[in-house]
């Protein structure tokens, strides 16, 4: 068997932000999370939305699924979206903060639903059966650590265009996932 196709990949494909959009979100959380102790920040060019989580997959498999991304997208435009009220996420024992995304038009709802359903069809996803929560994860709880939930203040949001979606590797390291971005399919419009 090729090394290639029996190598595993831990792969998702998510929404990516423009960089205005980045910076706004890497200012607001360094100010709001600067005394919450035993959170890792999630690197500044790593802020994206998840569209689907797809896991361990064969190497073999990152071409098909990122052209299959790609038929999902055809020609859309970018969502208008902004950024809502920060999340601690699950709620029960939260792991995360998060930022909440709003998209008044439903575009990015439409977005993750083709790309889910593209990538059922070709058995490299299972959808989840609770809704979509269009979020930006900003912060992951460190090791074994316990938080309370601490307030976090709001943050003010202008309207941007989600710039594109990107098929990603995910590399696990000590110091966190790094992500290689392996096929980038730009909106039209």
């Amino acid at each position: 068997m090729d090394a290639k196709r029996s190598e595993r990949v831990r792969l998702f494909v998510a929404l990516d932000l423009p960089p205005a959009a980045r910076t706004a979100l890497d200012r607001w959380r360094s100010h709001a999370l600067r005394d919450v102790d035993g959170l890792r920040l999630v690197a500044p060019e790593a802020l994206h939305a998840t569209l689907c989580f797809l896991g361990w997959r064969s190497a073999g498999e990152a071409e098909p699924i990122g052209a299959a991304c790609a038929e999902a997208l055809g020609d859309r435009a970018p969502p208008a979206l902004a950024f809502t009220e920060p999340l601690w996420l699950p709620r029960r024992r939260p792991w995360v903060v998060a930022v909440g995304l709003t998209d008044r038009s439903a575009a990015l709802e439409g977005i993750q639903a083709a790309v889910s359903a593209a990538m059922s069809d070709g058995g490299w996803y299972e959808p989840e059966a609770r809704p979509f929560l269009p979020h930006i994860t900003v912060a992951r709880v460190a090791g074994r650590a316990r938080l309370g939930r601490v307030e976090l203040p709001p943050l003010r949001s202008e309207v941007f265009d989600g710039a594109a979606v990107t098929l990603y590797r995910s590399r696990l390291e000590r110091t966190g996932a790094r992500y290689e971005p392996l096929r980038t399919v730009e909106f039209v419009g």
